[in-house]
């Protein structure tokens, strides 16, 4: 048997804790940025103890989007506080194979874009895998990078993420414990999730250089990250689950000084934050104990006006039924929560400013079509802020066609000169020769954004919102050409600012989701939230309310309004979406979930309120829900 693994008890911050139940110590922060600052502080201070003893520090580190706000930490720790890195010894690990390192798609050349072109690192520091290597010196290569980290001293702290498919490095499942560094072939799911990337999974290599199991395992010290709740299901099987091969992130349950740091939505199906009642006493707060009555409930397959005694009972909700009681309260608590934040108004009686936020050019129709639709046919003067163009997110051969419809429209009408002659072949030559994953032209860029503000523009149309009310924000932290993008600056803040000023709206909507695949979402919330609290002292305090994007729905605990939507309204908010003709089918990003985006919006409301209804709450057709942004995100 396993034993659970109790860290040390250590007072934290906030909303900071060490869980139980889990068999590899786990660190919950709130938000990947405090995640982001907890483990760069912990590679501080290895960094500065050891110059000032006068010794190397050795680090393994990850590439991707997870310990990217780490590295820009540390960065911002180099250029301000003065951290040296001058002693410091690095070793990647992992690298595509075959692949360049001057591709774009190269770990090697990441790492020095995203961090060592960043700080004082000598170059014969750093180590990464050659994924440029002839086949038959691969291995010969693999013995030497494992000699490599001996003469070191050994990896003093290594750093990871971790895959969905619950690999460390590229340790895919089936790798052995005794593995070390070699060549290995990708497992599909981690192919699907790098495609986009790659923009396309046909251009994802097959293989990889990869530091073994054993190898990471020799390592001090251990910190593995993970962020979002698209994460949450692999992390719960990492640390609470057996150890096995199939999970390979499981083999550090028997490392013993090893940590999982965690922000609170990837920790969200541990037991300690989904069940905690069931690992012993719980602090009852109003939330923890509506989670619990609603889980009850489901448990049960009763309505909440239902449940009874022994349900309490069997389900280990004794100590609630106890310290919350009478039964009768309990569950009518819930039951009036629930029902009162049902709302058909969900900007009251009176005409008011309405904001929406909208990341990328669809996701207001996508994620919150409906009441959009609802507070424009209820005269409210509603305006959507599309915050980035979604470029990136257009086909080339959407673009192609759109070329040929301006080349067609020009010689019909006798308009084509010289220069648009030349602008057409510059356009279309830039998209030929365009290697995979690599920047647009400018010009190109220029109209896939013209496509999606097109697309956005009749589709706010058909949600009734004209387009004088329409605001492309294009904020500057999106325009890198590339899917991955610059961090949020006061350039981007400064920009929405000024939008409220102007605007001075009683009510915004935010995307306030955590598990689109690019961060996008994550970082334009981030951007709205800066803003409010720069105009919090101007007497501009609109009330804020957060809708979740195509990937996830809130759980039932934690809604706290709930839109609800008729037969005719879905049918408005699918033709709404339908317009945004380059996303519909096959979008360029379409994350884990294949299906198109009208198919999850609208069976993600029609689940949200079957749910409703299995609760014993009035039975609507589809609701859309929100929760109140309560000043962190």
């Amino acid at each position: 048997m396993t034993t659970v693994r109790t860290p040390p008890r250590r007072k934290l911050s906030g909303s900071s804790q060490y869980l139980e139940h889990t068999k590899l110590p786990t660190l919950m922060l709130h938000n990947a940025a405090e995640v982001d600052k907890h483990v760069a502080l912990e590679v501080e201070s290895l960094i500065r103890v050891n110059n000032s003893a006068g010794v190397p520090t050795v680090l393994g580190l990850p590439t991707g989007s997870t310990p990217i706000g780490v590295y820009r930490e540390l960065i911002r720790l180099h250029r301000e506080e003065g951290l040296d890195f001058s002693q410091v010894v690095t070793f990647n690990l992992d690298e595509y194979y075959p692949i360049a390192p001057s591709s774009i798609h190269s770990y090697n050349r990441w790492m020095r874009a995203n961090f060592f072109d960043h700080v004082n690192i000598p170059e014969d520091n750093i180590n990464i895998p050659r994924g440029d290597l002839p086949a038959e010196e691969v291995d010969s290569f693999c013995d030497e990078y494992e000699l490599a980290i001996e003469r070191a001293g050994g990896i003093q702290l290594q750093l990871l993420g971790i895959g969905r498919t619950g690999h460390i490095g590229f340790n895919e499942p089936g790798s052995s414990r005794n593995s070390q560094t070699r060549l290995v072939t990708l497992d599909p799911q981690t192919r699907s999730d790098a495609a986009s990337g790659f923009f396309g999974e046909e251009n994802v290599p097959l293989q990889a250089i990869t530091m073994g199991v054993d190898t990471i395992l020799q390592s001090k010290k251990i910190i593995i990250i993970a962020l979002g709740e698209h994460k949450a299901p692999i992390v719960r099987q990492a640390v609470e689950g057996e150890i096995s091969e199939e999970v390979t992130a499981s083999f550090l349950q028997k490392h013993p000084n090893a940590v999982l740091v965690v922000d609170e939505a990837a920790a969200g199906q541990l037991t300690a934050v989904q069940t905690p009642w069931l690992g012993g006493r719980v602090n009852w707060t109003p939330r923890l104990e509506k989670k619990a009555i609603i889980w009850l409930a489901q448990q049960a397959g009763k309505p909440l006006q239902r449940l009874c005694s022994s349900d309490f009972m069997e389900h280990h909700l004794h100590e609630l039924l106890r310290e919350k009681g009478p039964i009768e309260a309990i569950r009518q608590r819930t039951f009036d929560s629930l029902l009162n934040g049902i709302c058909t108004k969900p900007a009251g009686e009176q005409k008011q400013t309405v904001l929406v936020f909208s990341p990328h050019p669809d996701d207001d129709v996508i994620s919150m079509g409906g009441t959009l639709i609802t507070l424009a046919d209820q005269g409210h003067d509603v305006h959507i802020a599309y915050q980035t163009s979604g470029s990136l997110a257009v086909f080339d051969h959407d673009a192609l066609r759109h070329l040929d419809f301006v080349r067609n429209m020009n010689a019909i009408f006798g308009l084509e000169t010289d220069r648009t002659r030349d602008l057409d072949a510059r356009l279309r030559g830039g998209i030929a020769n365009k290697q995979p994953g690599e920047p647009d032209l400018a010009e190109v860029q220029q109209i896939k954004a013209l496509i999606r503000q097109t697309e956005a523009t009749t589709a706010a149309d058909a949600a009734g919102v004209p387009v004088e009310r329409l605001h492309f924000l294009n904020l500057p932290f999106y325009q890198t050409g590339k899917v991955e993008k610059a961090p949020i600056t006061s350039a981007d803040v400064e920009i929405i600012v000024n939008l409220l000023r102007k605007l001075r709206p009683a009510q915004i909507y935010v995307a306030g989701d955590l598990s689109d695949p690019h961060g996008t979402h994550r970082m334009c919330a981030r951007a709205v939230v800066q803003a409010l609290e720069a105009v919090a002292g101007e007497g501009l305090s609109p009330e804020v309310w957060l809708y979740r994007g195509a990937w996830q729905e809130y759980e039932p605990h934690d809604i706290e309004r709930a839109v609800p939507l008729s037969p005719e309204l879905v049918e408005r908010k699918k033709q709404a979406i339908f317009r945004h003709e380059s996303q519909k089918d096959a979008p360029l990003f379409p994350g884990a979930d294949k299906r198109e985006f009208w198919v999850r919006a609208e069976e993600r409301t029609k689940h949200t309120a079957a749910i409703y209804n299995q609760l014993g709450l009035p039975e609507f057709y589809a609701l859309e829900a929100f929760m109140r942004y309560n000043g962190q995100l």
